[in-house]
């Protein structure tokens, strides 16, 4: 996916204070592509789409790294990672 960043000659906000669409249209894109983290596995936790990351800050030796590589599993959107 290809990220294009809203032009700097466009205001960020509406006047009343609202993200204009394309802005808000970037600002869930960036987001979508953060690197999750929490401890344990994120397997049957953590809902994603298909390429994101996750970093078990627990630091269980060999368990730290895992991407969503399915979308679900039967239905659950919290199952489908991997551990990298």
């Amino acid at each position: 996916m290809r990220i294009v960043a809203p032009s700097p000659n466009e205001p960020f906000t509406s006047e009343n204070g609202t993200m204009q669409t394309r802005s808000a249209s970037w600002a869930r894109a960036v987001t979508r592509l953060a690197m999750l983290e929490g401890s344990g596995s994120p397997e049957g936790v953590e809902e994603a789409l298909p390429t994101r990351l996750y970093m078990n800050t627990a630091g269980t030796a060999g368990a730290i790294l895992y991407i969503k590589r399915d979308a679900d599993i039967a239905g659950d959107t919290t199952q489908g990672w991997v551990l990298v």
